[in-house]
């Protein structure tokens, strides 16, 4: 008869994760039954089934291109073994920062959903924004209490992204949200990662009317790494090869009814 080779203190320590209280009241009784491991494989694999599903929901990523699809070759810039790195997700351990900058069309969100899409498969708990979702969402709350409740929406997360930062310009208000996060999220340690068209010197034109541009880039920098791309939108290359070849289908649609 086959014999569980779970040792007495590894079969505790499951059982409590489980919280399966009754099972480990009597676990020196059960060590040995030989539905044991079976059991407790199911329900663990079913547990973290279900939790990849809620951090997913939770992280309202929607649709992205998979990195495979990514045109390496198209930027004109573009630090690869540093965007290698990223994705061997030691930022995580380091309570880095992730800041991504350049301009439109260069692959930045595809990027930053690829990131945060692995680093959940990997048990971490994530949300995308945009960051005019967050702020408009930070500035409609009417009282102090409501403000710090939706703000854990957005600091609880190990890791929150937040994208096209850059694309609007903000009041003061607006800027001292997200200061109010970024900051929560420095202090907690817990990462940041945010796509801008920006560069820092030019986020004055992002928030021209705030006083805490300098201490916001400050806490979003100290401990960050920062990835730069720069090229032509890939976005309007593909529109432009798309516009050929409509034009070429056309041409030669003409050129064959002339011919026959």
């Amino acid at each position: 008869m086959a014999t569980s080779s779970l040792s007495l203190d590894s079969l505790k320590a499951r059982l409590r994760r489980l919280n399966f209280y009754g099972l480990l009241a009597h676990a020196e009784e059960i060590l040995t039954e030989p539905w044991l491991e079976r059991v407790l494989a199911i329900e663990e694999s079913e547990r973290q089934h279900r939790s990849l599903k809620r951090r997913l929901s939770n992280a309202r990523l929607g649709s992205f291109k998979p990195m495979a699809d990514f045109d390496y070759r198209w930027p004109e810039e573009l630090d690869r073994a540093l965007l290698d790195e990223l994705f061997t997700f030691s930022f995580l351990e380091q309570s880095a920062n992730i800041v991504i900058i350049g301009p439109n069309g260069l692959g930045k969100t595809m990027i930053a959903k690829n990131l945060l899409h692995q680093a959940i498969l990997r048990g971490v708990s994530a949300r995308f924004t945009a960051a005019s979702d967050m702020l408009h969402d930070l500035a409609a709350q009417d009282s102090s209490t409501q403000l710090a409740r939706r703000l854990r929406r957005y600091t609880s997360p190990a890791v929150l992204c937040v994208d096209e930062v850059g694309y609007l310009s903000y009041d003061a208000r607006y800027a001292d949200l997200l200061f109010e996060v970024i900051t929560r999220r420095y202090q907690q340690h817990r990462c940041v990662l945010l796509t801008t068209n920006k560069v820092f010197g030019e986020w004055n034109q992002v928030f021209p009317n705030a006083t805490c541009v300098v201490a916001l880039v400050d806490r979003l920098v100290h401990r960050s790494e920062i990835l730069t791309i720069a090229g032509d939108s890939y976005r309007l290359k593909e529109a432009q090869e798309r516009a050929a070849q409509r034009a070429s289908r056309r041409t030669g649609g003409k050129k064959t009814r002339r011919g026959s």
